[in-house]
């Protein structure tokens, strides 16, 4: 891959593609001893280590590539089943993978046990042993153990809730399902359907009336008659992907559209 961009040879490693990071103080002044010892001994070990540190950040950028590709299609990059995908969330309820964004400029409250109080910070990590780390100022402020707390709470400004919706509509693109054109939500005519042809339920859109007949008539529901009109949430003859008129804030990008078309309409 990397040959076809730069021109060069597989074993040649592109160094503009690998910024230089600073690392904390103490961690800087760890390196700078083990580098002086490598050179001490051997001039050439630090640069190879140097290579062969170049070689794995390449080979982690490729996964970490691969597996965002799978996440956009829909899949879980483990176990290859349907993701529920959410405007700051992605979940696989087969085998629990996630992958969630956290607020920017919101805080983090640790829940300790036994009504223990809270631990607040800007930012907090879960480590693979469940400790917490709590951030606050760029530096760690809290060390929770996996024993000591409860739950993890995320405080999400309303301000960047809005942002995000915003971000969210900017770059939805809806295409209909029959003509393939451009739809726009808000226009008369556009419609969003949740429709099932086999066990899951599928969502469509279509930029006008003309468009959603044409495709019901094409391709007529197999669960049952009313499915293009029967209302989801009360409906239990097939496996639910979407929610309904979800009034959450976890929604697929796509649910924003209907909010912007109820968000014109007169009194709402």
């Amino acid at each position: 891959m990397f040959s076809k961009l730069f021109g060069k040879k597989p074993t040649e490693l592109p160094t503009p593609l690998i910024p230089d990071i600073q690392l904390p103080e103490d961690q800087q002044e760890m390196l700078d001893n083990d580098v002086s010892i490598l050179d001490g001994d051997a001039g050439a070990n630090s640069e190879r280590l140097e290579n062969d540190a170049k070689k794995t950040v390449i080979n982690a950028a490729e996964n970490s590539i691969k597996q965002m590709h799978v996440v956009r299609l829909g899949r879980c990059p483990v176990c290859g089943e349907h993701l529920y995908q959410h405007m700051a969330a992605s979940v696989c309820p087969s085998c629990g993978w996630n992958k969630y964004d956290l607020p920017r400029t919101g805080k983090v409250k640790i829940h300790l046990r036994n009504n223990g109080g809270i631990v607040e910070g800007e930012k907090a990590y879960v480590l693979k042993d469940n400790t917490c780390l709590v951030m606050s100022g760029d530096v760690v402020i809290a060390k929770v153990p996996n024993n000591a707390y409860d739950w993890v709470e995320y405080v999400w400004p309303q301000e960047e809730l809005t942002q995000r919706r915003q971000q969210a509509n900017g770059k939805l693109r809806v295409v209909c399902s029959w003509c393939n054109q451009e739809t726009d939500p808000s226009k008369d005519g556009f419609h969003l359907v949740h429709v099932a042809f086999g066990s899951s339920q599928e969502r469509h859109c279509f930029c006008s009336d003309e468009c959603l007949e044409a495709f019901r008539k094409m391709y007529p529901s197999r669960v049952h008659r009313n499915c293009y009109e029967r209302n989801c949430s009360e409906c239990n003859l097939c496996f639910k992907r979407y929610g309904g008129e979800a009034e959450e804030m976890r929604l697929l990008a796509k649910d924003y559209i209907r909010i912007t078309k109820k968000s014109e309409e007169p009194g709402k």
